[in-house]
């Protein structure tokens, strides 16, 4: 019984983690969006001087 509970407990972790991760790289894409869009405008600013 005890294995059967830790086991389901490690799985639990390993699942949330998952998740947590997709998570954190789709955070992780959107600021790099929002830099590059920033990169871009502020190309273009200067381009246009």
């Amino acid at each position: 019984m005890n294995k059967i509970l830790a086991a389901s407990l490690i799985m639990a972790f390993v699942l949330t983690g998952c998740n947590t991760f997709k998570g954190m790289g789709k955070d992780v894409s959107k600021a790099g969006d929002a830099v590059t869009d920033t990169a871009e405008k502020t190309s273009e600013e200067i381009h246009k001087r």
